[in-house]
């Protein structure tokens, strides 16, 4: 199957200690957490990635960093966010993609529990007509956003990112503008401490993880 009419745009913060998942740091000090980063990182790519061939994009935080993610993606692939706030950076980076190809994705990096088959199962609703699709994440953000054709206008205002309240915001911004979109199945991402031993259950199923994020999580769970 071809997916030259895809773009999965792939959001990851630059790896910079004391910077990326700071709610870690109490437990795992900041190289722990860092290096958690990385890791998930590695493993959210491969999960993704494995065995399919649709365009990915890595869009990073901010540039200067693209000796480090060269191992994932080639440099062609890699774009800076731009932004103020999140729904800036995913509006220009949906945007530059729609220039590329008519159905695009936007993941995050920490969105382990994300999988090929999920991806496909959102990208067969683009294609069949779909404007807008969420993958609400359990903790009231979204794991994926995917929109066909066009951004909708104001799709991104009045969000209060980082907030326990962006699906259901989002939502409404889709309803106040008689959009209709489909969601997929809930899923969670890594974003504190409680989130590892879930973290660690998806790792015995995955033998291609490296043995550092086991030391991490297993240290966690402890």
């Amino acid at each position: 199957m071809s997916y030259n009419d895809v773009r999965v745009l792939f959001f990851a913060k630059a790896p910079i200690a004391g910077q990326v998942k700071t709610r870690f740091i109490p437990l795992l000090g900041v190289d722990g957490a860092l290096a958690l980063h990385k890791q998930l990182i590695d493993l959210t790519w491969q999960r993704v990635t494995e065995g399919t061939q649709w365009p990915m994009e890595l869009w990073m935080s901010e540039s200067g960093r693209e000796a480090w993610f060269a191992g994932m993606c080639p440099e062609p692939a890699m774009y800076v966010q731009q932004g103020e706030d999140l729904g800036q950076r995913m509006r220009h980076a949906l945007t530059q993609a729609l220039q590329r190809a008519p159905n695009v994705l936007v993941i995050g990096a920490d969105c382990v529990s994300l999988d090929t088959n999920y991806l496909n199962d959102a990208i067969s609703r683009l294609r069949s007509g779909a404007s807008v699709v969420l993958g609400p994440a359990e903790d009231g953000g979204y794991v994926l956003l995917g929109v066909r054709h066009e951004v909708p206008a104001g799709l991104f205002e009045d969000i209060e990112w980082g907030s326990a309240r962006v699906l259901e915001q989002t939502r409404s911004r889709l309803r106040a503008m008689s959009i209709d979109w489909q969601e997929l199945s809930p899923r969670w991402d890594v974003d504190v401490p409680g989130d590892l031993p879930r973290l660690s259950r998806l790792l015995t199923e995955n033998p291609k993880a490296g043995e550092q994020i086991r030391q991490y999580v297993h240290v966690a769970v402890e």
